[in-house]
């Protein structure tokens, strides 16, 4: 159970994402000039890219909390590559086994 609900936690911002651009692409478009910048956002930052998508507004952009937001959720993306880069980088080595020297 813990395992499936990692699962759907790790893939709901794309999936999120994926499904707004597919029913309303309009917002995607309106938020970003062209599909790189958005599948780019959809691979590597996802909640990041996700909250500007839902907080853009046309004309406007964003102001206040909404920057605030959109730099928080692009932290959580940033934390968890880091997190994952080092735990492959441990689990590599043995799962945590202390080193020999």
């Amino acid at each position: 159970m813990g395992c499936l609900f990692a699962i759907f936690a790790g893939i709901f911002p794309r999936l999120a994402l994926f499904i707004i651009w597919l029913v309303r692409p309009r917002l995607v478009d309106a938020a970003f000039e062209g599909w790189i910048w958005p599948l780019l956002g959809l691979i590597f930052f996802p909640f990041a890219t996700l909250l500007y998508v839902i907080f853009y507004t046309p004309g406007v952009g964003l102001v206040g909390w909404e920057w605030f937001w959109v730099v928080f959720a692009g932290l959580l993306d940033l934390t968890h590559l880091v997190a994952s880069a080092y735990s492959r980088t441990r689990g590599a080595r043995g799962m945590g086994a202390p080193r020999a020297y």
